[in-house]
C-alpha cells in the first residue's frame, strides 16, 4: 500500500487530506500463482475487502452466503472486471503492464489534482481519506468492449476505481478516467444519492465529471461515452433525452444514459437511443452551462441537478 499526504490549508484549520492505494500487481502475482480453488479468496479478502465500505452501500456481499449467490466476484464480473479464476500465466504480461510505477504515479497524481482543485475554490471536503487501485478489465465483458477496454467507478465518497484491457493507449487515458470518477466523489458529498435516482440528475453528475476530466487533462482525453456519439444525431437525443428527464431509478433511465444495447442486456425498457447517449447529452449541457454562467467547474460540481437544468432550459432546442 502507497501513501501520499496533502495539506491544504483553509481560513478555517488546516485539512490533511491523504490519498492512499492497494497496489493491485502484487495481488495479481499472488492469485496467478495460487491454487484455483484459492484464487477467489485471495481477490476477496487482498483486492476487495479493502473498498469494503464501497460495496456496503452497494449491498455487495464479500462472499456469498451459499454456493452460485450473489458475491462481489459475481458483481464485478458484470461490470466487466477480470475474474480472479482467469488469471494466471496468460494474463502476466497484463499484471506487468499495470505494475509501472509512472502508471500508479500519474493516476495518484491525477486523483489529488482533482481533489486540490475544490479546495483551491474554498470547497471544504466532507471525506478526508480516498482509496484507489486499478483492476483489470474482461475483454470479452460486452461493457467492456462497448467502452473501448477501460472505465471506473466512484460513485462512493473515499473509493475510486478504474478497470482496463492494458493497452499502451488505455494506460495513457487511466489517469484523466480517474479524475472524472473523483469528481463523482466529491459531488455525492454534497449531493444525496438515492435509489429513485433522477435521469436529471444523472445527467449533470456524468457531465460534469467528464467536463471536468477535460478540463484537467485535455479534449484529447475525452472518453468513448461521449466521442462514439454522432454529432449529427444529437438534436433527436436531445429531444427524446429530454421527454425522459423526471424518469427515476436504474431500471428506467439505464436506456436515456447508456442506451438501448445495455438496457437490453439487464431486460430494461428501452428509449430509442445509441451507446451512452446520455453521457453524451450530459457532456455538451455541462459545457453549455459553463459557458452560460460563467461559474467553475468545481463550483459548478456541487450544485443540484435542479439548478443547473433550470439555468439552461433553451439548451434543448439549441
Amino acid at each position: 500500500m502507497m501513501q501520499s499526504e496533502q495539506k491544504a490549508r483553509t481560513e478555517k484549520e488546516e485539512t490533511i487530506m491523504t490519498v492512499k492505494s492497494i497496489y493491485s500487481p502484487d495481488v495479481y502475482r499472488k492469485i496467478m500463482n495460487a491454487d484455483q480453488d484459492k484464487k477467489d479468496d485471495i481477490y476477496r479478502y487482498e483486492l476487495m475487502l479493502p473498498f469494503k465500505g464501497k460495496w456496503d452501500c452497494y449491498h455487495i456481499p464479500i462472499k456469498a452466503s451459499r454456493e452460485g449467490a450473489y458475491d462481489i466476484i459475481m458483481a464485478n464480473d458484470r461490470l466487466g472486471i477480470f475474474p480472479p479464476s482467469k488469471v494466471d500465466m496468460t494474463t502476466k504480461d497484463w499484471i506487468e503492464a499495470i505494475s509501472n510505477q509512472d502508471l500508479w504515479d500519474a493516476c495518484q497524481k491525477s486523483i489529488e489534482n482533482a481533489l486540490e482543485r475544490f479546495l483551491s475554490k474554498g470547497i471544504e471536503l466532507k471525506v478526508q481519506e480516498y482509496l484507489f487501485t486499478i483492476f483489470l478489465a474482461n475483454p470479452e465483458n460486452a461493457y467492456t468492449k462497448m467502452n473501448e477496454g477501460y472505465c471506473g467507478d466512484g460513485g462512493i465518497p473515499g473509493f475510486v476505481m478504474g478497470w482496463l484491457v492494458p493497452t499502451m493507449a488505455n494506460l495513457k487515458k487511466l489517469p484523466a478516467a480517474l479524475a472524472h470518477e473523483t469528481n463523482h466523489n466529491v459531488r455525492y458529498q454534497f449531493i444525496k444519492w438515492t435509489n429513485d435516482i433522477t435521469l436529471g440528475e444523472m445527467l449533470v453528475g456524468e457531465g460534469l465529471a467528464e467536463n471536468y476530466a477535460t478540463t484537467i487533462h485535455g479534449e484529447e482525453f475525452l472518453g468513448p461515452w461521449v466521442s462514439k456519439t454522432d454529432p449529427e444525431l444529437m438534436p433527436l437525443i436531445k429531444e427524446i433525452i429530454h421527454d425522459g428527464l423526471n424518469a427515476t431509478g436504474f431500471e428506467n433511465i439505464t436506456a436515456y444514459l447508456y442506451g438501448d444495447e445495455m438496457a437490453r442486456m439487464q431486460y430494461f425498457p428501452e428509449a430509442g437511443l445509441p451507446y451512452c447517449a446520455g453521457y453524451a447529452v450530459g457532456y455538451h449541457l455541462i459545457r453549455y452551462y459553463l459557458q452560460k454562467t460563467g461559474i467553475s467547474i468545481e463550483e459548478a460540481t456541487i450544485l443540484p441537478h435542479e439548478e443547473i437544468l433550470k439555468e439552461v432550459e433553451e439548451f434543448w432546442t439549441a
